[in-house]
């Protein structure tokens, strides 16, 4: 592969994750669909297991022994979260069901307390549709003004107009990386922007977090959202970052047990950052998961891995424009540099649903429809795409093979 990193080994690190070793059918498995969820290393399944067979309990509520071991696990893997992105405390890492539910959180607590009818919030045209509808939803409710960022042919944002964009704007709000494009976002630029018009910066980095190192106090954002799942970690846990000041000004999201620290009569008192966010029983064996799986990806190195996905874009870009030419319409940049490892494609005019039950024929995995961002697809004239997925533990072998399965489609219709 050229320009692969020879300190990053993908075959050992295959080895990692059993359910790479599966077949179908007597044929390997080929899992393309990382974007949308990740697969799993043994030392999340066993820490997960390990925890429910040894040290299962309720946190922060009992004095036992029990759960003041589980405690220390829960909070210890919040540590290890605040240190992965550099937060400034763990007090401003806070754990959701998912990164849809961080996002809503942001728009339904700070900004129901603080923007009006009028106020206006930039978004951009590659957002998922978990930065979108929320917004929407109080839009409906306060009369708030939506302003979009376009995009350059070239499938980047077009940052022509972003000061004239920005101005009046209360909050700007965008992915770091597109889940459909793989654009890769000047974060850090972004950011200083809207401060300069008087905005915040909330960024979704769902897409970003697992595949290259992230410094959030280097960024200069507000908040950061992200999920565990995409990030080798289990599903149901999510991940909100913000500067703690923002967060104590906040109102509570949800009301209940834990978020508290006095409940009378006649009101109630917010527990301290960050049980403030964390009503009720939380997801305690998935944060102990996302810990583990904090401990595996330090380990492999983030640096390491975004230098094995440029390698792995630059090999599938060459791969499938060389075989297919204008068979093959990949919707992105074609710079490798520019990009993460997803890749969104028409091929011969098949169905992309159609496409993707042909290819899991071969036990080639990706994914077919509009990647709940439907005002993109719109933008790239398209109602659905195939969209194909490399992380750390794809090899050449995992391209090669999708290339072949292409080539069998092809056959069928």
């Amino acid at each position: 592969m050229t320009g692969a990193n020879r300190d990053f080994d993908s075959v050992a690190i295959r080895r990692d994750f059993p359910i790479l070793a599966t077949q179908i059918n007597g044929k390997p498995l080929v899992y393309l669909d990382s974007a949308n969820t990740s697969q799993k290393p043994n030392i999340v399944i066993d820490a997960m297991s390990k925890f429910m067979r040894e040290t299962y309990a309720p946190i922060n509520r009992s004095a036992y022994t029990l759960a003041a071991n589980a405690t220390e696990l829960y909070e210890g893997a919040r540590n290890a979260v605040a240190k992965f992105i550099n937060a400034n405390s763990s007090q401003e890492i806070v754990f959701t069901k998912n990164a849809t539910e961080a996002l809503n959180l942001l728009v339904n607590s700070w900004g129901r307390a603080n923007l009006k009818t009028g106020d206006v919030v930039l978004l951009t045209h590659m957002e998922h549709h978990a930065n979108i509808v929320p917004w929407q939803m109080l839009q409906q409710e306060r009369g708030i003004e939506l302003r979009w960022v376009p995009l350059t042919s070239d499938y980047q944002l077009d940052l022509t107009s972003l000061e004239t964009l920005l101005s009046g704007v209360k909050v700007f709000s965008f992915t770091s990386m597109s889940n459909v494009l793989g654009t890769i976002n000047p974060v850090e630029k972004l950011c200083a922007a809207a401060h300069a018009a008087g905005a915040i910066a909330i960024v979704d980095a769902c897409q970003s977090v697992p595949h290259t190192h992230t410094d959030v106090r280097a960024l200069g954002a507000d908040f950061l959202t992200f999920s565990s799942h995409k990030m080798c970690g289990p599903s149901g846990l999510g991940v909100l970052w913000g500067r703690k000041e923002l967060l104590e000004a906040m109102p509570p999201f949800l009301g209940g047990g834990n978020m508290i620290s006095d409940v009378r009569l006649d009101g109630f008192t917010c527990a301290e950052l960050p049980a403030k966010f964390e009503a009720g029983t939380p997801p305690i064996a998935e944060v102990v998961g996302l810990g583990a799986a904090v401990e595996f990806l330090s380990s492999v190195g983030m640096a390491n891995i975004r230098q094995h996905e440029i390698a792995m874009s630059s090999y599938v870009l060459d791969l499938l424009t060389t075989r297919f030419g204008d068979d093959i319409t990949i919707h992105g940049p074609r710079n490798p540099e520019l990009r993460g490892a997803t890749f969104s494609f028409a091929f011969r005019g098949i169905h992309p649903h159609d496409l993707s039950q042909v290819l899991d024929q071969s036990n080639v995995c990706v994914r077919a429809g509009h990647h709940c961002a439907k005002p993109l697809m719109k933008i790239i004239g398209a109602n659905a795409t195939a969209r194909a997925s490399f992380y750390l533990y794809n090899t050449t072998a995992d391209a090669d093979a999708l290339a072949d399965a292409l080539d069998s489609a092809s056959d069928i219709f």
